[in-house]
């Protein structure tokens, strides 16, 4: 699936990636390719981007906020205040705080 995080400052990520969890409202879920439509509200809490199987990854974090896991270099962390989620035909956005 195609991920993109947005937030006030900047695009902070674009790539295809393998899956992704993230803090919903109702607790953290997990999405794989071709998961159903779904939007979402996000609250405080980490993004785990995971990247397992891709080769080519564009990250344009310009402050530093995408770490990599400390168990896993293969998953990318991102915390945040809060958001929204839009996934669509394998299509992520995440507008992040």
């Amino acid at each position: 699936m195609y991920l993109e995080i947005v937030t006030p400052e900047a695009i902070l990520f674009s790539s295809e990636i393998d899956s992704m969890s993230v803090p919903g409202v109702n607790g953290e879920f997990q999405m794989l390719n071709n998961h159903a439509p779904v939007v979402s509200n996000l609250k405080e809490g980490t993004i785990k981007i995971h990247i397992h199987n891709q080769t080519n990854i564009q990250l344009d974090d310009l402050n530093g906020k995408l770490v990599p896991d400390t168990t896993d270099d293969k998953i990318l962390t991102l915390v945040i205040n809060s958001g929204t989620l839009e996934l669509n035909d394998n299509k992520a956005i995440i507008l992040a705080d």
